[in-house]
């Protein structure tokens, strides 16, 4: 599902587990994420908290990688939050 986030969007580890129909699920997709922030056409850097705030960032190489990639989409990041998160939010459609 992270593979669907549209460039310059985010979305969170909840939204990613409710449409997946494990809406209790968010620490999980957390866990998945981590395990694939390594691989280049899965962009983990969009999976976010519920609240914008870069939770993942430790995992990815470099002090600041996670916001450079979120910045470089055109999505700003102050203190490790995305500004204006509900305009860059994209919400993930519910799977049958």
């Amino acid at each position: 599902m992270a593979r669907q986030i549209p460039y310059g969007k985010v979305t969170s580890y909840g939204a990613i587990a409710k449409a997946l129909g494990a809406a209790r699920s968010a620490r999980m997709v957390g866990w998945a994420m981590n395990a694939s922030h390594l691989k280049e056409d899965i962009p983990a850097h969009r999976v976010v908290n519920r609240k914008g705030m870069l939770t993942g960032k430790h995992h990815f190489d470099g002090t600041n990688l996670m916001q450079q990639l979120l910045e470089s989409e055109g999505i700003k990041v102050k203190d490790s939050q995305i500004v204006d998160f509900e305009k860059h939010f994209w919400q993930p459609e519910v799977q049958q």
